[in-house]
């Protein structure tokens, strides 16, 4: 036969052998490289590793907010006037130091008309307050919700209700009060004002709370250093409100004052 004689090209027999077994071992390599690539180990955590011992974080860990000290609860530790929670500390101390004495007598006529309508509304003062502050108002017909014929007061200083029915004997179980008291605003710089800065002082919204006979009677003319609401957990708004109005009226304020109204600002 033709070329029978030849001998044949290409690869002798016993090296195909090891070239097949070297094919299958870099398959073998090639699957295990790619199954690797696949699937990488995690890679260590950034920075240094934390000495053994040392206990990682972890949800049994108590907060900050537990673990940090409760100071507000503490009473020996006065509050901060800066304190955002705790303005009033701040105003008062910025309140200026007078005396309380004027050189002139006080005169409830200088303070201008009573109830005077000063915001010009169509209703006096005293039903602007009354309408304000009751509960469950009742507005006479046709006066626009000014006259006040009936309702119901938590008074601001004790706390107990009191029921207001307009009437010549029992109009007087519930009266406005005067915040900062128009006496006590007297010695206490009012005396130099106009006619016209008292009256507004006296008719203004911000010092004025519906109370009953009994508190607005016992407050009288008084600062904190004299008198405080009875119950304790009212004296708060009370003096907030105090220390508000003579620093909005530029009044000034006398030591013994000044100290009882910070002693409650510092519970608040």
């Amino acid at each position: 036969m033709r070329g029978a004689g030849r001998r044949r090209r290409g690869i002798p027999p016993r090296a195909r052998a090891w070239w097949g077994i070297g094919t299958a071992v870099v398959i073998v390599v090639a699957v295990a490289i790619g199954i690797g690539l696949a699937n990488p180990a995690s890679p260590p955590a950034a920075g240094r590793p934390a000495p053994v011992g040392t206990p990682s974080a972890s949800a049994s860990e108590p907060d900050a907010e537990e673990t940090a000290p409760a100071a507000a609860s503490d009473p020996t530790v006065e509050a901060d006037p800066t304190d955002p929670e705790t303005p009033a500390l701040g105003t008062l101390a910025g309140l200026e130091a007078v005396s309380g004495f004027a050189p002139f007598d006080y005169d409830r006529d200088l303070f201008g008309q009573r109830w005077a309508d000063v915001d010009r509304n169509g209703c006096d003062t005293r039903n602007d307050i009354l309408g304000r502050d009751l509960l469950n108002p009742v507005f006479k017909a046709g006066t626009r919700e000014c006259k006040v014929l009936a309702g119901d007061l938590i008074d601001p200083y004790d706390g107990t209700a009191v029921s207001f029915v307009s009437g010549q004997n029992t109009s007087v179980l519930v009266q406005i009060d005067h915040v900062v008291a128009l006496g006590w605003a007297w010695g206490h710089g009012a005396y130099a004002w106009s006619d016209e800065q008292r009256t507004v002082f006296a008719n203004d919204p911000e010092n004025l709370v519906a109370a009953s006979q009994r508190t607005n009677q016992s407050k009288s003319a008084s600062g904190p250093a004299d008198w405080l609401p009875a119950e304790p957990t009212l004296r708060c708004a009370y003096v907030e409100q105090w220390v508000g109005v003579l620093d909005a009226y530029d009044l000034g304020i006398g030591d013994e004052d000044r100290a009882a109204a910070r002693a409650v600002l510092q519970t608040c």
